[in-house]
């Protein structure tokens, strides 16, 4: 019977220790997180990140105004002889 009082107690340090893994774990995530933001702020302040993001909007100009709706690849055929046979 005093083997089993012992089973107890390491379950309940193992439920113990599991919370503090998870809590743990949850701290290093936000502080990635925080890191990962303060990162991603300098880089946008830096020329590199200006320069990027200028680029990024001269590509979306672009890409928005070159086919105006149209189908980038346009095939047409005005006869049967224009087709090529095998």
């Amino acid at each position: 019977m005093g083997l089993s009082c012992f089973a107890c107690f390491d379950g309940e340090n193992k439920q113990r220790k599991r919370e503090e893994d998870r809590l743990a774990d949850a701290e290093a995530r936000a502080k990635a997180a925080e890191a990962a933001q303060r990162r991603q702020e300098e880089f946008e302040k830096s020329a590199a990140g200006k320069a990027a993001h200028a680029q990024l909007q001269a590509m979306a100009k672009q890409s928005g105004n070159s086919n105006k709706g149209e189908p980038v690849l346009k095939v047409g055929f005005s006869k049967p002889s224009d087709l090529i046979s095998c």
